[in-house]
């Protein structure tokens, strides 16, 4: 067991910001693209598709409803070739360096990568080429866990999903955060789901971990940045965004 303090490279793992309840909706709208997606490439039973399965287990955490996540699958089952998002990642630099990459599901390729691209140069970076920073990141399936400060769980819980396929389980205060590779990402969050804890799933995703972490020492250069991922969250076609900052304010 190891404390997340101690783990600096899941310190800050993604941009986030609280959601008010529009951007809560666009977050739907964004995780509906992403089932869509799943169900087209390989169906729609979740037992045999794990792209569907992660993507599910990501809908849940984002408190996406289990009957708005099946009228959402049945939509795009039943109308496959009316499914013509294509996942994109693009690849940059923002200011100083720090690393960046975006993954987007787009039904206009030009849309997105100039939309992207403004980002970047607004927020005082620059795309760069496919591969140029994602090598500085490992994939790695994360599930965020609060409880009710019940600590006699801590150690039945990390035996649990330890067995169910996970490789490291961190606790901090009344957080639990347990790292996988990305094959078991699903197969952990179904143990956690039917297993009966007092814990509730603030997170889960599989995502983009960065090896290391970068700072911005000038407060002109941490504005632009923050100005950058502003713009790519608000980004129709962006799903996700990964980097290496940490913001020390």
């Amino acid at each position: 067991m190891v404390d997340i303090a101690g783990h600096s490279k899941y310190a800050n793992i993604k941009h986030k910001k609280e959601k008010n309840d529009s951007a809560k909706a666009k977050v739907f709208t964004k995780l509906g693209r992403e089932i869509a997606v799943a169900v087209k490439a390989g169906g729609a039973d979740p037992a045999s598709n794990s792209k569907l399965r992660d993507t599910i287990a990501k809908a849940k955490a984002s408190n996406m409803s289990n009957d708005t996540i099946a009228r959402s699958i049945k939509k795009a089952a039943g109308d496959l070739n009316a499914v013509n998002f294509e996942p994109i990642t693009y690849e940059g630099y923002g200011p100083s360096g720090v690393a960046v990459v975006v993954k987007a599901l787009t039904d206009n390729r030009n849309r997105a990568a100039a939309n992207v691209r403004s980002a970047f140069t607004k927020g005082g970076g620059n795309l760069g080429a496919t591969g140029c920073v994602s090598f500085l990141f490992d994939e790695k399936g994360i599930i965020l866990l609060s409880n009710d400060g019940s600590t006699d769980i801590e150690d039945e819980l990390m035996m649990m999903v330890l067995e169910s396929g996970a490789e490291d389980f961190l606790t901090e205060d009344n957080r639990f955060e347990i790292i996988t590779p990305p094959d078991a990402f699903g197969s952990v969050c179904e143990a956690v789901e039917k297993a009966d804890f007092p814990v509730e799933v603030l997170s889960a995703e599989v995502t983009l971990v960065p090896q290391t972490n970068a700072s911005l020492k000038s407060p002109e250069d941490q504005k632009k940045m923050r100005k950058l991922l502003d713009m790519l969250d608000e980004d129709d076609d962006v799903i996700d965004v990964y980097h290496n900052w940490v913001d020390e304010e």
